[in-house]
């Protein structure tokens, strides 16, 4: 029970804290904001793998198949966050940032001998950006807020070296997106878009194990997850803030079938060698078919008020490692030591040209981590702190250049929650 309120109360903290966002960004005020992979602390530092993860000892929700590696007596609880410095240049132009935020909660634990359970808070994507620029007549700036995220509930279970699982997610939340313009003879007038979802949507995984000794292991692992229309509503509004006036509604579009999230497939190869010494190395792919989801335009008499957005294909390469010296030596050797890296071809496609002769410009990120795991006194619960280096930039023009340094910091308690003492 004490396990239970602890959850409780650090998934209302979450929530609480739920619009507080980890990156200042303006490529974030472009479609559903810039996406996260539902990788913990942990495998963050292992450059975010995890499809063909399935230690036991460590919530992976990226691939569902894996809580059925749970042991019939151990409870699991993970919860991280992050603070990262961004340093972005445009031109002779630099500036830095700053920004910070709880990431999630999940939860995991037996059901029978050969399934497992999961339950916790992620997020799916985050907006956060403000900037400003002069224009004729005055200046104008933007600022966004918001994202969407994800509750969960998952399950998996195992017949021999196949597992399967399933997750059932919740997707909510509201973005906003304001455009300020200042005229040069006074004035404010706000421009304000928010898309407001609430929806349902699952994911599934599969891991095929083999092992061919007793010190050996290859997982190979895959997801997939159904293309699906958002629901929900998203409206405009202006407003003239000086004069207090209240803000006209000038157009509403129904989410249904106008704003949809692609299909994602995932897969990774693990392997594990574990005696006195651990180490495991995983590489992973994913593809996420953002080309058809639609993001369309709001209109209203045939005027366009918010304009939609073309996406390209969203690939995803990752590989990393994890290290432990000696199990059972000293302190030094009994920390786990953690390596990886990732290159993405991001879904947003910006356009700096016009309707009628578009340029786009693709966004892809590269990054570098890495990081360490502390065990505790008692042996099981770890406490993961880890470093990540993350470049953003564009082609073929080349637009805002994004440097982030982020620190990553997570507590995952393992602890025995079904053991019975005999009485004798």
């Amino acid at each position: 029970m004490k396990r239970i309120k602890l959850f409780i109360a650090a998934l209302a903290t979450i929530a609480i804290a739920g619009n507080a966002q980890n990156q200042n960004t303006p490529y974030s005020m472009y479609g559903y904001g810039i996406l996260s992979d539902h990788a913990t602390s942990m495998q963050r530092q292992m450059g975010g793998i995890g499809y063909a993860m399935n230690s036991g000892r460590q919530i992976n929700v990226m691939n569902p198949a894996s809580y059925a590696a749970i042991d019939s007596l151990t409870f699991l609880l993970d919860m991280g966050g992050s603070f990262n410095s961004l340093w972005s240049k445009e031109g002779s132009t630099r500036a830095q940032s700053f920004g910070g935020s709880i990431d999630y909660l999940t939860m995991q634990f037996p059901l029978t001998k050969h399934m497992g359970g999961s339950i916790g808070l992620l997020p799916y994507s985050s907006v956060g950006y403000s900037f400003g620029n002069d224009i004729k007549y005055g200046a104008k700036s933007n600022q966004g807020t918001g994202g969407i995220s994800q509750f969960y509930l998952g399950w998996s279970g195992k017949l021999g070296p196949v597992s399967v699982g399933v997750n059932a997610n919740y997707n909510f939340g509201k973005i906003i997106n304001d455009l300020f313009t200042h005229p040069s003879n006074g004035g404010e007038t706000k421009f304000e878009h928010v898309m407001d979802i609430s929806d349902w949507s699952v994911d599934f995984g599969a891991q095929y194990t083999a092992r061919w000794s007793k010190f050996n292991k290859l997982v190979v692992g895959a997801t997939f997850s159904p293309a699906r229309s958002l629901h929900g509503n998203s409206w405009a509004t202006i407003q003239e803030t000086k004069l207090e006036a209240k803000p006209d509604t000038i157009g509403k579009l129904t989410l249904k079938d106008n704003y949809t999230l692609p299909a994602s497939w995932g897969a990774g190869i693990s392997y594990t060698w574990d005696k006195n010494s651990r180490v495991m190395v995983e590489a992973d792919v994913t593809y996420q078919q953002w080309s058809k989801a639609k993001y369309s335009s709001m209109l209203s008499s045939k005027e366009v008020i918010f304009q939609g957005m073309n996406f390209n294909d969203r690939w995803r390469y990752a590989a990393g490692c994890e290290i432990i010296p000696n199990i059972r030596g000293n302190y030094a050797q009994r920390m786990t030591y953690r390596f990886g890296g990732s290159f993405c071809q991001d879904y947003l496609n910006i356009n700096t040209g016009t309707l009628q002769a578009p340029n786009y410009n693709g966004v892809k990120e590269f990054s570098l981590s890495g990081g360490i795991g502390l065990p505790t006194a008692e042996g099981k619960t770890l406490i993961n702190l880890g470093v990540e280096w993350k470049n953003r930039f564009t082609k073929p023009q080349n637009l805002i250049g994004e440097n982030y340094l982020t620190v990553m910091l997570g507590v995952n308690f393992n602890e025995v929650w079904f053991w019975k003492r005999k009485i004798n």
